[in-house]
């Protein structure tokens, strides 16, 4: 059985669960595998968070449903399955950023997926084609 790392843009297409749009593609795809197969980084809390943020700035009625999602829908389930930064992880991401010009926080994750043997769950499959990680795009048809 496989173990997931949710990239940042699977966690937030998540959100469309609440008002059904999210894609359907990725609502089969979660249809087959367990909760307890998925994780996140550290850095997709903070990539959230931060948009979260900067939405405050321009419209704090949907930054305080977002805020409301992200503590309820994301924190309280994935705070226990997150995985932080370790020395090697660190590394490992300096060796994806710097030879790629990676941005820094995608090989953060791609170095967590590394690291754990996680596969990488991400539409955005060419900002990671440089990495020696398994990756699925869950918005393509099976």
């Amino acid at each position: 059985m496989f173990q997931y790392l949710f990239d940042t843009n699977i966690i937030s297409e998540l959100y469309k669960l609440g008002n059904s749009r999210i894609d359907t593609n990725v609502r089969q795809w979660l249809e087959t595998i367990k909760p307890s197969q998925t994780n996140i980084s550290c850095i997709t809390l903070s990539e959230i968070k931060t948009g979260i943020l900067l939405k405050a700035r321009k419209d704090p009625i949907q930054a305080e449903r977002l805020n409301h999602w992200f503590t309820h829908n994301v924190l309280s389930v994935y705070q226990a399955k997150s995985f932080s930064i370790n020395n090697e992880i660190a590394l490992l991401a300096s060796e994806y950023h710097i030879p790629n010009k990676m941005d820094l926080n995608d090989a953060y994750i791609a170095a967590t997926a590394k690291y754990h043997n996680l596969v990488l769950v991400t539409r955005n499959l060419k900002d990671f084609n440089c990495c020696d990680i398994r990756l699925f795009n869950p918005f393509e048809p099976n």
